[in-house]
């Protein structure tokens, strides 16, 4: 009696909570088709405000759809960390180039851990690791847990910065995971704007304020890069642009190609054919040419003909001339080692500058930073200051007097849509090292609706076509099946949405199947309460029996489904572990709908004398 009474509970129990927990659900469905009936009248409008608190809960509370029903991106991103370690190593020379090259191409065949790749490639040119990496007297070994561990801070520093970057831009319920020791998976809901997410989220945001070299330095450095392209004339015209649009320029300093080099033959100013010198000495290069001079300037043999210390950097924004309409960017001869980092950077906000309709990025800096910057701009005043965002130059401002604030300001940006995205990126910081895109998935929201569609008439006919069955075949019985079937499926969607978990299409097939293995489980019992019928026992010893008879196969058969379900989610990624999910809530919810529900449904009709021998059919 006193079990009797423990099963009642606990069936009333799970039943309230499970509609307690889908209540949400229903209420934004309710209040969101509230809204929609009223259209784009002031009633509707006035609807919202009034009921915006309800709406907002409701929505925060109820089942989340998947990204395959509700429409949205799905990204793969993978931390460079063949970057990372080169950004930890000191002392470098052609040699570690080389290794690191050689590093970087088995990276992108290879799912190995980068580390391994690194040692090994170390192991294999016999040169220690410590050459360096860290301090000299240590092991290969020490060497390879120090970055290892370097590397596993690196992928989740990055997952955190990518999460306040996506938690700053505004997508609701986000799901970002990483796998592997390099990959970080990404699905974005409900995003329409899709290459806004891809700038936001690709770049690396490290800000860097570094002092401009002399007009006459930089002249200099492009006489020795264009003579050194003369006499490796097949270095210097084999990836020369010949759609390169022609720019002011001085004299005998072209900015465009000569029609030798378009030709394919050797310039006699390659460098020259794809930038351009202004008589003030700004050089400059233009868009069809950009790509080309951006590789040139990052070749190792280009680098190493540029004084110590510096680097040849290009706009992030274009100039446009006037007269033809060609979109210019400037170069820029930079100091490698930067005066001052993002890292100071404690508040960003985009705004519009003094002069009117100029989108520009507003900086405060913490005490430390502040005290840099004064020193930096009471030192070098007269000097251009270059403000370096991902290794491209922003603005590049003469430094016009002492700044003791802390403050300084980002212009040369298009809209205030980019300047409130490089507010983000510099609010959350910058990625420990650069992160790139491999795999991309778009889901439209009218794909996502007829994916909800037919997903939910495969849940519609599958249930229908169990039940029906259920009925016609096992009669009273069957109602008892198709009960605790319904509470099944009721049980499943509660704990997804009491768990803040989504419901997504694969998931959907895991109900699907767990409609069928709940009913397996009835099948089990009721034929074995036939069998003990058949033997002539009466239907209430036939029913004990039969619960107690096909309590073994049902639990061995839910068990082994319970370990296949854990090791898909375990092993398995997005919409496996979405199927295995819904497929382990079933399996439990399954198992206790078939032993408990249906027994004390059957017992309080055998209670009321309602259950006889055909109504096992």
């Amino acid at each position: 009696m006193k079990n009797k009474r423990f099963n009642l509970f606990l069936i009333v129990v799970v039943t309230v909570v499970a509609i307690w927990s889908l209540w949400p659900t229903w209420r934004d469905y309710s209040l969101t088709k509230q809204v929609n009936s009223l259209g784009s009248s002031r009633d509707s409008l006035t609807f919202a405000i009034n009921h915006r608190d309800e709406i907002e809960n409701a929505r925060k509370k109820s089942l989340k759809l998947g990204l395959d029903l509700k429409g949205g991106m799905h990204l793969v991103m993978e931390v460079d960390q063949v970057d990372l370690f080169d950004q930890k190593a000191w002392n470098k020379d052609e040699k570690f180039f080389a290794i690191m090259d050689a590093v970087r191409a088995k990276t992108v065949s290879s799912d190995e851990r980068v580390i391994d790749l690194l040692a090994a490639e170390f192991k294999k040119e016999n040169i220690p690791l410590s050459r360096y990496f860290y301090d000299i007297r240590n092991t290969d070994k020490e060497v390879t847990t120090k970055l290892q561990k370097e590397s596993e801070d690196a992928l989740n520093r990055a997952k955190e910065i990518i999460r306040n970057r996506i938690d700053q831009y505004g997508v609701a319920e986000p799901v970002i995971t990483t796998q592997g020791s390099r990959k970080i998976i990404i699905e974005l809901p409900g995003v329409s704007d899709e290459n806004r997410v891809r700038n936001l989220l690709k770049g690396t945001a490290k800000l860097e304020f570094r002092l401009l070299r002399e007009p006459e330095v930089l002249l200099r450095t492009l006489d020795k890069i264009n003579t050194y392209l003369i006499q490796n004339a097949s270095a210097g015209t084999q990836s020369i642009p010949a759609d390169s649009a022609s720019a002011a320029a001085v004299p005998g300093k072209p900015a465009a190609p000569s029609a030798v080099a378009a030709a394919g033959k050797v310039s006699s100013r390659p460098l020259y054919d794809v930038v351009g010198v202004y008589q003030n000495g700004t050089a400059f290069t233009n868009e069809p040419s950009k790509e080309y001079v951006a590789s040139l300037f990052h070749r190792n043999d280009i680098m190493a003909l540029l004084p110590p210390d510096t680097e040849l950097l290009i706009s992030a924004k274009p100039d446009v001339n006037s007269k033809t309409g060609d979109k210019i960017y400037t170069v820029f001869l930079v100091k490698k080692t930067p005066e001052l980092t993002g890292g100071v950077i404690t508040e960003a906000k985009a705004t519009f500058g003094s002069q009117g309709a100029q989108p520009e990025v507003l900086m405060s800096m913490n005490s430390d930073g502040t005290s840099k910057w004064a020193r930096i701009t009471g030192a070098n005043i007269g000097k251009r200051v270059a403000i370096v965002l991902d290794n491209a130059v922003y603005s590049a401002p003469v430094v016009q007097s002492k700044i003791p604030n802390g403050n300084s300001v980002i212009n040369g940006i298009e809209s205030l849509e980019e300047a409130k995205d490089l507010e983000i990126v510099l609010k959350a910081g910058a990625l420990p090292a650069p992160v790139r895109i491999t795999e991309e998935r778009t889901v439209g929201p009218s794909l996502g609706a007829d994916y909800i569609r037919a997903g939910m008439l495969s849940l519609l006919w599958s249930f229908v076509a169990v039940s029906g069955f259920m009925l016609v075949y096992y009669k009273k019985a069957g109602i008892a099946a198709n009960i605790a079937l319904v509470l099944n499926i009721l049980i499943v969607l509660s704990v997804l949405a009491g768990f803040n978990a989504s419901l997504s299409l694969p998931g959907i097939a895991g109900i699907v199947l767990t409609i069928g293995m709940a009913v397996d489980a009835n099948v089990l019992i009721y034929e074995r309460v036939r069998e003990e019928l058949a033997e002539g026992k009466t239907v209430m010893s036939a029913v004990s029996q039969g619960y107690d008879r096909a309590f073994s196969s049902i639990l061995d058969s839910h068990v082994t489904t319970l370990v296949a379900a854990f090791l898909l989610y375990s092993y398995g990624i997005g919409p496996i572990q979405g199927f295995a999910v819904t497929l382990m809530i079933g399996t439990s919810a399954s198992l206790f709908t078939a032993i408990v529900v249906t027994r004390e449904i059957f017992n309080g009709l055998l209670g009321k004398n309602m259950l006889t021998e055909k109504s096992f059919g």
